[in-house]
């Protein structure tokens, strides 16, 4: 009960943020606040199910399928409240409405809390299954998708994946990779959010104020892809080797070949920043980063060209 309490609190203290003077905004809260209120109540049906199998115990072999029944169904509530697939179907819609600092507290802040709980009732079966889903309808659903929202999106249902399999083997692989998603995802929005940038056509403004943003952001793409030998690639790899350790080589293998289809996301939009001729314009735009902000930018983002030094170092922790 005080797990189902706390998600409410941070459901109640999230929806004012998404709230603003648009229809787009308002919309996405409304979704967002039913979807998440249709997992509380089941959640919460969940609970008093365990309550009354425990208080009245009339056959043990029935209790028993009631627990185990209703841990399904808690599990799938979790699920659904951090968009892992195949309970997806709210998260790109109400991604497509917020602004870009109300779409990094959802897909990362806000998952903090369910993964905890999802850590307490892990099943192998359950994980393997929804962590192939995940990647699947990750990597499909942004294939024809042009808008950036939808692209962060979807490359977080893939991502996803990646932590629920990472569930089964250890729990320090699950909160690193959480971790490195989390800095690289900020690298990214953090630019986008400056510029008010939404569509991939309108990528290439970023570059107008100075080409090192260029190749900044570039290598911030291709590190969040997973692409070695950035630092994306870092957690990955451990939970590769863990995976393969454990003997899930199918596993393995759909999680390496539908997270290519997702690096192709962004090597689509690095194709044409690396080969392409862009026009810088002569005006000063808005929105710009000063000189002290471009450096702290820099040097942060910079950090994504070391993942071969770096793994090394955490081979010996884990």
């Amino acid at each position: 009960m005080r797990a189902w309490i706390g998600l409410e609190i941070n459901l109640l203290s999230f929806i004012p943020l998404i709230r603003d003077n648009n229809l787009i905004s308002t919309e996405a809260s409304l979704k967002y606040f039913l979807t998440q209120a249709l997992a509380s109540s089941i959640l919460l049906f969940s609970f008093m199910l365990i309550i009354i199998s425990k208080n009245y115990e009339i056959y043990n072999e029935l209790i028993d399928n009631s627990i185990n029944l209703t841990n399904l169904i808690i599990f799938s509530r979790l699920l659904l409240k951090t968009g892992a697939a195949p309970f997806h179907f709210w998260f790109p819609n109400i991604i497509e409405g917020l602004s870009w600092i109300n779409c990094f507290i959802l897909i990362t802040w806000q998952k903090i809390a369910p993964f905890i709980l999802i850590s307490y009732l892990i099943r192998n079966i359950i994980c393997i299954i929804c962590s192939i889903l995940s990647v699947i309808f990750g990597a499909l659903g942004g294939l024809n998708q042009s808008l950036l929202r939808k692209l962060i999106a979807y490359s977080s249902i893939n991502h996803l994946g990646w932590i629920i399999s990472s569930l089964i083997l250890n729990q320090n692989i699950w909160i690193l990779y959480f971790l490195f998603y989390s800095f690289l995802t900020f690298n990214i929005i953090y630019l986008l959010n400056i510029w008010k940038i939404f569509h991939i056509n309108k990528i290439f403004s970023i570059f107008t104020q100075s080409k090192n943003l260029k190749f900044v952001l570039m290598f911030n793409l291709l590190s969040l892809g997973g692409l070695p030998p950035f630092i994306g690639f870092i957690p990955k790899w451990l939970i590769i080797n863990q995976l393969t350790v454990n003997n899930h080589l199918l596993l393995t293998f759909i999680l390496i070949s539908f997270t290519l289809i997702t690096l192709y996301f962004y090597l689509r939009i690095c194709y044409s920043g690396f080969m392409l001729n862009n026009f810088e314009l002569n005006w000063i735009t808005k929105n710009q980063l000063n000189k002290n902000q471009l450096n702290l930018y820099l040097i942060s983002s910079s950090l994504s060209i070391l993942g071969l030094p770096l793994i090394r170092l955490i081979y010996f922790i884990f």
